[in-house]
């Protein structure tokens, strides 16, 4: 909860000018009343109205450098008349007001201008910058009549003491952990400038072939297309522009130019080839600052490499993404090397900042009856795809098929891992495979994606909800069979999450050859020197903040699954690339420290930027989301081809054009 002064935030009207004490209102927003841990906000201004937190503010002046942001960005877009000449001319009016030049048909003219944005922009930041100018010209009326009135400059006009701090974003931009520019790259793809396209991905995403195929696409959870129809198919165009490098053989398309390597003498030790380290190396690397990695796998890749299969993961586009990391000048990297405790204190007074991104590579048990690591037939998840990629990739070690031909599968979870253990077994040639989930199809779902659920139904996999292993039969240490719980989700008085209720005389047995626990992975954290005593989280991770990624010993970092436990691909590289950003300059000024556009980002994303129930109005029509083409279950089930073979050109386009360019600017002024 946020006490403001003032705020139309959302059409929620909160004017506290003339109360005091317990009179005033407070604003159900997380509005960033405190900027950073030791600057507090001025005021705060974006596209869905305006917050004042200080009765000191130079609200003409606000309003001008608002006014100032679009029209840097509306110059650079420059796609429509209302946009880009409209931008210029509230610059200008609001500008003309604030140096006491002004007059009150400058206020009608900037009421007209406004009004003609909102109506007639063709993308979201033409048609909501005008709305907090509006509501300032509105609710301020005073302070902009006393400055044409006395024809003299606003208060602060010339103040540079004061920081204007904006960010561009967007709904779908804020709900990727990753950041990346999405309404950019998809621009890049309906533009047929496939390079720029792939440039804007790698800004904050340098594994663009990876996750425009194995993404969980929360981005399209907040697509403002889906309040109108269907959200865009983000994730798929992502792979067009790192394709188009690939199949035209094109230098790397970095971001931005690479730094020369510094050769200063500073450098950072990476445990772990994974995409948090990857994506961390990547960044630093950019920046000409030296990287090490150490691997303890025989290939790079991490889990992605070893563990997502190759029907969802092509090997050969994820060396790629792969390969961009480790041609960079300034990145070494070392793989059949295990850190230890004695090994990590050793690189950690050696290198200037040590980031762990080890991963989770330790399968938790089913916490059935008789459970036993030892058991023939019980099999861990990540052991088990561990052998299945090492041989279809790199022909290290031997067949899985040997294993599980004719046999009968039982996997237990409801994420992605044990989803590639179903599909790999149906692969491997396995006579029967279920996956037994203690929830629901609509959880399983959530957890994964809708297409990976449909398309294991589509292949054979048999799914029973609502149900748990209670006990492991076997005979002579091999396992034999497993005795069943069936539950019930009974809604719970207080109106919270259901509850998992046991069916008395529902239980039932399973005859199986193999059980293949996929219900979590922790991280093996024998690599911490005890007398260090690093803070854990309560799921055995290490402890962070959440937003610098600093352990609680200065210069050990942790980004990925072993901060945060088991996650996505994108939440990795996310944590990374922030990660990499506070190490830049950690190891130079040995002080921790966020910039203005991270500190910016974890404000937006907790004030939430999209709103589900916004009503889509104007020109924009339905149209459908386009298909991408997968290959048909007679032609994917025995073997490891991929199954998404993504958009045709033609396709692309389309999709691409759905996209609204919904770009907000929002600021904060310290």
């Amino acid at each position: 909860m946020s006490k403001t002064i003032f705020s139309t935030w959302r059409d929620e009207f909160v004017d506290n000018r003339y109360l005091s004490g317990n009179t005033c209102q407070v604003s159900s927003f997380k509005l960033p009343r405190d900027y950073s841990v030791d600057k507090k906000s001025k005021a705060f201004i974006g596209w869905d109205g305006v917050a004042i937190f200080d009765e000191d503010v130079d609200v003409v002046r606000l309003a001008c450098e608002y006014a100032a942001q679009y029209q840097k960005y509306s110059e650079a877009c420059g796609r429509c008349a209302p946009g880009r000449w409209g931008g210029r001319i509230l610059y200008d009016l609001l500008d003309k007001i604030a140096r006491g030049e002004g007059s009150q048909a400058d206020i009608e003219h900037l009421k007209e201008v406004s009004e003609t944005m909102m109506i007639t922009s063709k993308c979201e930041i033409g048609r909501t910058t005008p709305k907090p100018i509006l509501d300032l010209i509105e609710h301020y009326r005073e302070e902009f009549d006393i400055l044409i009135e006395k024809q003299i400059p606003s208060k602060d006009y010339t103040n540079e003491d004061i920081n204007y701090i904006a960010k561009v974003t967007a709904p779908c931009m804020d709900m990727c952990p990753a950041h990346v520019d999405i309404p950019a790259y998809i621009e890049g793809v309906r533009d047929m400038q496939f390079d720029k396209s792939l440039q804007s991905t790698r800004q904050t995403m340098p594994l663009a072939h990876t996750c425009g195929r194995v993404c969980p696409h929360p981005c399209e959870d907040a697509c403002r297309r889906a309040n109108l129809d269907e959200p865009i198919s983000i994730m798929e165009l992502k792979r067009i522009g790192a394709d188009f490098e690939t199949d035209h053989s094109l230098p790397w398309q970095h971001p931005k130019e690479p730094q020369p390597f510094r050769n200063d003498g500073k450098k950072v030790a990476i445990i772990g080839a994974g995409p948090a380290g990857l994506t961390a190396a990547y960044y630093l690397a950019l920046e000409g600052i030296k990287v090490d990695i150490f691997e303890e796998l025989p290939v790079l890749g991490g889990e992605v490499a070893v563990g997502v299969p190759e029907y969802r993961m092509p090997i050969e586009k994820y060396n790629k993404d792969i390969q961009l990391v480790t041609s960079m000048e300034a990145v070494d990297v070392y793989t059949n090397t295990r850190v230890d405790a004695a090994k990590l204190k050793e690189l950690d007074s050696e290198y200037d900042a040590t980031l762990l991104a080890f991963g989770t590579r330790l399968s938790k048990k089913v916490r059935a009856e008789n459970e036993r690591l030892d058991m023939e037939g019980y099999w861990g998840a990540i052991a088990m795809l561990d052998k299945v990629n090492l041989w279809h990739k790199y022909r290290i070690g031997s067949p899985v098929s040997e294993d599980l031909k004719d046999k009968v599968v039982v996997c237990v979870g409801g994420g992605f891992t044990s989803m590639d253990v179903v599909r790999c077994a149906v692969r491997e040639g396995a006579k029967k495979v279920i996956m037994l989930y203690r929830r629901d199809e609509k959880t399983i779902i959530r957890n994964t994606t809708y297409e990976e659920y449909h398309e294991a139904v589509e292949e054979g996999v048999e799914f029973i909800f609502h149900s748990a292993v209670e006990r492991i039969f076997d005979e002579d240490n091999k396992l034999k069979k497993l005795l069943i719980n069936r539950f019930e989700l009974v809604p719970s008085p207080q109106g919270g999450r259901a509850e998992l209720v046991k069916i008395e005389g529902g239980d039932f047995e399973i005859e199986c050859d193999y059980l293949i626990p996929a219900v979590s992975q922790s991280a093996d954290l024998t690599l911490l020197p005890k007398e260090w005593d690093i803070e854990l989280t309560s799921w055995g991770t290490l402890q962070t903040n959440g937003k610098d990624y600093m352990t609680s010993r200065p210069g050990l970092f942790a980004a990925g699954d072993c901060e945060y436990g088991p996650m996505t691909i994108v939440n990795a590289v996310g944590q990374a690339k922030r990660a990499a950003s506070v190490i830049s300059r950690y190891i130079y000024s040995g002080t921790i420290s966020l910039n203005d556009d991270e500190i910016m980002e974890d404000h937006l994303r907790e004030l939430n930027v999209y709103d589900k129930n916004e009503k889509i109005t104007g020109w924009m029509q339905e149209q459908p989301r386009e298909q991408s083409k997968k290959l048909s279950v007679a032609q994917r089930v025995d073997n490891n081809k991929e199954v998404n073979l993504g958009f045709s050109g033609e396709e692309a386009l389309a999709e691409a054009q759905r996209c609204m360019r919904c770009y907000y600017i929002s600021m904060a002024v310290v």
